[in-house]
């Protein structure tokens, strides 16, 4: 009896590796939201990593981790590196920065797992005094984040951050 139990759990562990290995390779999520303010105003407080932690949702959610700022905290170079209980070990630098239409950086964390991403802001008038922001992340899923990805949604977890921090952008772009 304990023989076939501990197959059967076999099986089904071996089969849930395998599924995980058909899994992409890759992974994106994006949210958007129109913010009333124009595109030169948001583009500062995306592009400028000083402001950007005004209204970033991951410096809220652990308000004691520490943070280190490049010299230049605005424009591609920037760079900005934390540590936390609650938000790990990371850093981010701005790769690119065509005003007032894109933002791209260059996100990794250290802690408590190593990940290497992409994230880009983008950045479109909506006429009159309007600007539709959409700020995605994507990178590769390695196997290990395969097996995780099936317990864990992601786009869920993640974009719930996007959507909460695209909020708190529009109230800082209201300032």
């Amino acid at each position: 009896m304990i023989k076939t139990i501990a197959l059967t759990v076999l099986a089904a562990l071996a089969l849930l590796l395998a599924f995980a290995a058909t899994r992409p390779d890759s992974f994106r999520v994006e949210r958007s939201r129109v913010i009333e303010a124009p595109p030169e105003r948001v583009f500062g407080l995306i592009q400028d990593l000083r402001r950007f932690n005004t209204w970033n949702p991951y410096e809220r959610k652990d308000p004691g981790a520490k943070g280190q700022y490049s010299a230049a905290t605005a424009g591609p170079g920037a760079r900005y590196a934390w540590q936390g209980d609650k938000v790990g070990t990371g850093s981010m630098e701005i790769t690119e920065a065509t005003a007032p239409s894109h933002v791209g950086m260059k996100l990794d964390f250290v802690a408590p797992f190593e990940a290497h991403n992409r994230v880009d802001f983008t950045l479109q008038p909506q006429g009159g005094n309007a600007t539709r922001v959409s700020w995605a992340m994507h990178g590769p899923v390695p196997y290990l984040a395969k097996v995780m990805h099936l317990f864990f949604n992601v786009d869920s977890m993640v974009g719930k951050d996007f959507e909460e921090g695209l909020a708190f952008l529009a109230a800082e772009a209201a300032k």
